[in-house]
Protein backbone atom coordinates (compact mmCIF):
# COMPACT_ATOMS: atom_id res chain seq x y z
CA UNK A 1 0.00 0.00 0.00
CA UNK A 2 1.22 3.49 -0.87
CA UNK A 3 2.54 5.28 2.22
CA UNK A 4 0.63 8.45 1.39
CA UNK A 5 -2.66 6.53 1.34
CA UNK A 6 -1.79 4.85 4.64
CA UNK A 7 -1.25 8.29 6.16
CA UNK A 8 -4.34 9.83 4.53
CA UNK A 9 -6.64 7.06 5.77
CA UNK A 10 -5.58 5.42 9.02
CA UNK A 11 -7.00 2.07 10.13
CA UNK A 12 -6.49 0.61 13.60
CA UNK A 13 -8.15 -2.34 15.36
CA UNK A 14 -8.37 -2.79 19.12
CA UNK A 15 -10.72 -4.95 21.21
CA UNK A 16 -12.81 -5.85 18.17
CA UNK A 17 -13.39 -2.24 17.11
CA UNK A 18 -11.94 -1.04 13.83
CA UNK A 19 -11.31 2.70 13.76
CA UNK A 20 -11.03 4.45 10.39
CA UNK A 21 -9.68 8.02 10.43
CA UNK A 22 -9.82 10.28 7.37
CA UNK A 23 -6.54 12.09 7.91
CA UNK A 24 -6.35 15.13 5.63
CA UNK A 25 -7.46 17.86 8.06
CA UNK A 26 -5.66 20.51 6.00
CA UNK A 27 -8.15 19.74 3.18
CA UNK A 28 -11.17 19.17 5.44
CA UNK A 29 -10.52 15.44 4.93
CA UNK A 30 -11.39 15.57 1.23
CA UNK A 31 -11.06 12.15 -0.42
CA UNK A 32 -8.61 11.17 -3.11
CA UNK A 33 -9.48 8.23 -5.37
CA UNK A 34 -6.90 6.15 -3.49
CA UNK A 35 -8.65 6.87 -0.18
CA UNK A 36 -11.94 5.60 -1.58
CA UNK A 37 -10.23 2.36 -2.61
CA UNK A 38 -8.57 2.04 0.79
CA UNK A 39 -11.97 2.40 2.49
CA UNK A 40 -13.37 -0.41 0.33
CA UNK A 41 -10.35 -2.59 1.19
CA UNK A 42 -10.95 -2.02 4.90
CA UNK A 43 -14.58 -3.10 4.54
CA UNK A 44 -13.45 -6.26 2.74
CA UNK A 45 -10.98 -6.91 5.56
CA UNK A 46 -13.80 -6.56 8.10
CA UNK A 47 -15.86 -9.02 6.04
CA UNK A 48 -13.18 -11.70 6.30
CA UNK A 49 -11.77 -11.01 9.78
CA UNK A 50 -14.15 -12.31 12.43
CA UNK A 51 -12.16 -10.50 15.11
CA UNK A 52 -13.50 -7.19 13.80
CA UNK A 53 -16.96 -6.59 15.29
CA UNK A 54 -17.71 -2.99 14.33
CA UNK A 55 -16.21 -0.09 12.33
CA UNK A 56 -16.13 3.55 13.47
CA UNK A 57 -15.44 6.21 10.82
CA UNK A 58 -14.27 9.69 11.79
CA UNK A 59 -12.43 12.71 10.42
CA UNK A 60 -9.16 14.03 11.79
CA UNK A 61 -9.06 17.49 13.31
CA UNK A 62 -12.00 19.55 14.50
CA UNK A 63 -13.34 21.02 11.24
CA UNK A 64 -14.78 18.15 9.19
CA UNK A 65 -15.85 14.53 8.95
CA UNK A 66 -15.14 14.60 5.20
CA UNK A 67 -15.81 17.32 2.66
CA UNK A 68 -16.22 15.06 -0.34
CA UNK A 69 -13.94 14.23 -3.23
CA UNK A 70 -10.81 16.36 -3.64
CA UNK A 71 -11.68 18.75 -6.46
CA UNK A 72 -8.30 18.23 -8.12
CA UNK A 73 -9.37 14.65 -8.91
CA UNK A 74 -11.84 16.03 -11.47
CA UNK A 75 -9.43 18.15 -13.47
CA UNK A 76 -8.36 15.25 -15.71
CA UNK A 77 -11.93 14.46 -16.81
CA UNK A 78 -12.08 14.83 -20.61
CA UNK A 79 -14.42 12.10 -21.86
CA UNK A 80 -17.86 10.77 -20.87
CA UNK A 81 -16.26 7.52 -19.70
CA UNK A 82 -14.21 9.45 -17.12
CA UNK A 83 -17.45 10.61 -15.47
CA UNK A 84 -19.10 7.20 -15.68
CA UNK A 85 -15.99 5.48 -14.29
CA UNK A 86 -15.84 7.94 -11.39
CA UNK A 87 -19.45 7.45 -10.36
CA UNK A 88 -19.10 3.68 -10.80
CA UNK A 89 -16.13 3.79 -8.45
CA UNK A 90 -18.09 5.75 -5.85
CA UNK A 91 -21.07 3.40 -6.21
CA UNK A 92 -18.84 0.36 -5.75
CA UNK A 93 -17.05 1.77 -2.70
CA UNK A 94 -20.18 3.02 -0.95
CA UNK A 95 -22.03 -0.22 -1.70
CA UNK A 96 -19.12 -2.14 -0.19
CA UNK A 97 -19.36 0.08 2.89
CA UNK A 98 -23.13 -0.27 3.08
CA UNK A 99 -22.98 -4.07 2.72
CA UNK A 100 -20.09 -4.53 5.13
CA UNK A 101 -20.66 -7.52 7.42
CA UNK A 102 -20.23 -5.51 10.62
CA UNK A 103 -22.12 -2.48 11.92
CA UNK A 104 -20.66 0.84 10.80
CA UNK A 105 -20.80 4.09 12.78
CA UNK A 106 -20.07 7.52 11.32
CA UNK A 107 -18.83 9.91 14.03
CA UNK A 108 -19.52 13.33 12.49
CA UNK A 109 -18.09 16.65 13.60
CA UNK A 110 -18.10 19.79 11.48
CA UNK A 111 -18.57 19.59 7.73
CA UNK A 112 -19.93 16.39 6.19
CA UNK A 113 -20.57 17.26 2.57
CA UNK A 114 -20.70 15.77 -0.91
CA UNK A 115 -18.93 12.42 -1.00
CA UNK A 116 -18.40 12.69 2.76
CA UNK A 117 -22.17 12.87 3.27
CA UNK A 118 -22.48 9.92 0.89
CA UNK A 119 -20.11 7.91 3.09
CA UNK A 120 -22.07 8.86 6.21
CA UNK A 121 -25.37 7.89 4.56
CA UNK A 122 -23.94 4.47 3.74
CA UNK A 123 -23.14 3.82 7.41
CA UNK A 124 -25.62 2.12 9.73
CA UNK A 125 -25.55 4.76 12.47
CA UNK A 126 -24.58 8.44 12.35
CA UNK A 127 -23.69 10.25 15.56
CA UNK A 128 -23.01 13.97 15.22
CA UNK A 129 -22.00 16.94 17.29
CA UNK A 130 -24.03 20.13 17.47
CA UNK A 131 -21.55 21.66 15.03
CA UNK A 132 -22.18 18.99 12.39
CA UNK A 133 -23.25 20.36 9.00
CA UNK A 134 -24.47 17.82 6.44
CA UNK A 135 -25.40 18.34 2.82
CA UNK A 136 -24.78 18.05 -0.90
CA UNK A 137 -24.13 21.65 -2.06
CA UNK A 138 -23.33 20.67 -5.66
CA UNK A 139 -26.00 22.93 -7.20
CA UNK A 140 -23.99 25.99 -6.11
CA UNK A 141 -20.46 24.57 -6.37
CA UNK A 142 -19.65 22.15 -9.20
CA UNK A 143 -22.91 21.55 -11.04
CA UNK A 144 -22.50 17.77 -11.08
CA UNK A 145 -25.03 15.19 -9.84
CA UNK A 146 -25.36 12.27 -7.45
CA UNK A 147 -25.16 8.70 -8.68
CA UNK A 148 -28.34 6.63 -8.78
CA UNK A 149 -27.22 4.61 -5.77
CA UNK A 150 -26.59 7.77 -3.77
CA UNK A 151 -29.99 9.19 -4.71
CA UNK A 152 -31.64 5.89 -3.79
CA UNK A 153 -29.76 5.65 -0.50
CA UNK A 154 -30.54 9.24 0.46
CA UNK A 155 -34.22 8.89 -0.49
CA UNK A 156 -34.46 5.81 1.72
CA UNK A 157 -33.12 7.86 4.64
CA UNK A 158 -35.04 11.12 4.31
CA UNK A 159 -37.64 10.63 1.55
CA UNK A 160 -37.82 11.92 -2.05
CA UNK A 161 -39.14 15.39 -1.20
CA UNK A 162 -36.31 16.11 1.21
CA UNK A 163 -33.73 14.85 -1.30
CA UNK A 164 -35.01 17.51 -3.70
CA UNK A 165 -34.97 20.11 -0.94
CA UNK A 166 -31.37 19.29 0.01
CA UNK A 167 -30.08 19.30 -3.57
CA UNK A 168 -32.16 22.19 -4.89
CA UNK A 169 -31.33 24.56 -2.00
CA UNK A 170 -27.71 23.34 -1.69
CA UNK A 171 -27.97 24.06 2.02
CA UNK A 172 -26.09 22.38 4.82
CA UNK A 173 -28.41 20.88 7.42
CA UNK A 174 -27.62 21.66 11.04
CA UNK A 175 -27.52 18.91 13.64
CA UNK A 176 -30.99 19.33 15.15
CA UNK A 177 -32.73 19.19 11.79
CA UNK A 178 -30.46 16.36 10.63
CA UNK A 179 -31.60 14.30 13.62
CA UNK A 180 -35.24 15.17 12.99
CA UNK A 181 -35.16 13.99 9.36
CA UNK A 182 -32.99 10.92 9.80
CA UNK A 183 -29.58 12.13 8.63
CA UNK A 184 -28.31 11.74 12.20
CA UNK A 185 -29.35 9.03 14.64
CA UNK A 186 -28.02 10.91 17.68
CA UNK A 187 -26.59 14.34 18.58
CA UNK A 188 -23.98 15.04 21.27
CA UNK A 189 -22.55 18.31 22.52
CA UNK A 190 -19.00 18.44 21.21
CA UNK A 191 -16.02 16.56 19.81
CA UNK A 192 -14.98 15.07 23.15
CA UNK A 193 -18.52 13.81 23.74
CA UNK A 194 -18.63 12.44 20.19
CA UNK A 195 -15.48 10.38 20.63
CA UNK A 196 -16.75 8.99 23.92
CA UNK A 197 -20.23 8.20 22.64
CA UNK A 198 -19.01 6.60 19.39
CA UNK A 199 -16.69 4.37 21.41
CA UNK A 200 -19.51 3.50 23.83
CA UNK A 201 -21.91 2.52 21.04
CA UNK A 202 -19.15 0.57 19.26
CA UNK A 203 -18.44 -1.46 22.40
CA UNK A 204 -22.17 -2.09 22.87
CA UNK A 205 -22.60 -3.39 19.32
CA UNK A 206 -19.39 -5.43 19.49
CA UNK A 207 -20.95 -7.40 22.33
CA UNK A 208 -24.20 -8.20 20.52
CA UNK A 209 -25.06 -11.24 18.40
CA UNK A 210 -23.29 -10.70 15.05
CA UNK A 211 -25.75 -12.79 13.04
CA UNK A 212 -28.68 -10.76 14.36
CA UNK A 213 -26.99 -7.54 13.31
CA UNK A 214 -26.01 -8.93 9.92
CA UNK A 215 -29.48 -10.32 9.23
CA UNK A 216 -31.04 -6.96 10.11
CA UNK A 217 -28.68 -5.10 7.78
CA UNK A 218 -29.45 -7.47 4.92
CA UNK A 219 -33.21 -7.41 5.54
CA UNK A 220 -33.32 -3.61 5.45
CA UNK A 221 -31.22 -3.58 2.27
CA UNK A 222 -33.65 -6.01 0.59
CA UNK A 223 -36.53 -3.66 1.34
CA UNK A 224 -34.93 -0.76 -0.51
CA UNK A 225 -35.41 -0.40 -4.24
CA UNK A 226 -32.18 0.62 -5.98
CA UNK A 227 -31.78 2.06 -9.43
CA UNK A 228 -29.01 0.51 -11.50
CA UNK A 229 -25.91 2.38 -12.63
CA UNK A 230 -27.05 2.09 -16.24
CA UNK A 231 -30.33 3.86 -15.45
CA UNK A 232 -28.41 6.99 -14.50
CA UNK A 233 -25.42 7.11 -16.83
CA UNK A 234 -27.10 9.61 -19.16
CA UNK A 235 -27.62 12.02 -16.25
CA UNK A 236 -24.02 11.64 -15.09
CA UNK A 237 -22.64 12.30 -18.58
CA UNK A 238 -24.99 15.27 -19.03
CA UNK A 239 -23.65 16.97 -15.90
CA UNK A 240 -19.98 16.01 -15.85
CA UNK A 241 -19.36 16.70 -19.55
CA UNK A 242 -21.16 20.06 -19.48
CA UNK A 243 -19.73 23.54 -19.86
CA UNK A 244 -21.30 24.26 -16.48
CA UNK A 245 -19.20 21.57 -14.75
CA UNK A 246 -16.00 23.06 -16.20
CA UNK A 247 -17.20 26.47 -15.07
CA UNK A 248 -17.97 25.10 -11.61
CA UNK A 249 -14.49 23.60 -11.29
CA UNK A 250 -12.78 26.80 -12.40
CA UNK A 251 -14.94 28.94 -10.14
CA UNK A 252 -14.33 26.70 -7.14
CA UNK A 253 -10.56 26.60 -7.62
CA UNK A 254 -10.42 30.36 -8.15
CA UNK A 255 -12.78 31.14 -5.28
CA UNK A 256 -15.37 33.00 -7.34
CA UNK A 257 -19.08 32.58 -8.01
CA UNK A 258 -19.86 30.33 -11.01
CA UNK A 259 -21.81 31.68 -13.97
CA UNK A 260 -24.22 28.89 -14.93
CA UNK A 261 -25.43 28.60 -18.53
CA UNK A 262 -27.39 25.38 -18.46
CA UNK A 263 -25.27 23.66 -21.08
Amino acid sequence: MDQDVAEDLIFEVASGIGRVTFNRPQARNAFTFEMYERLADICEQANSDQAIKVLVLRGAGDKAFASGTDINQFRAFTAPQDAVDYENRIDRVLTTLEQCRVPTIAAINGFCTGGGAGIAAACDLRIGTRSARIGFPIARTLGNCLSMSNVSRLAALVGPARVKDLIFTARLVEAAEAAAIGLLTEVVDDLAALEGRADEVARLLAGHAPLTLSATKQAVARLQKRLTREEGEDLIVMCYMSEDFREGLDAFLNKRAPQWRGR
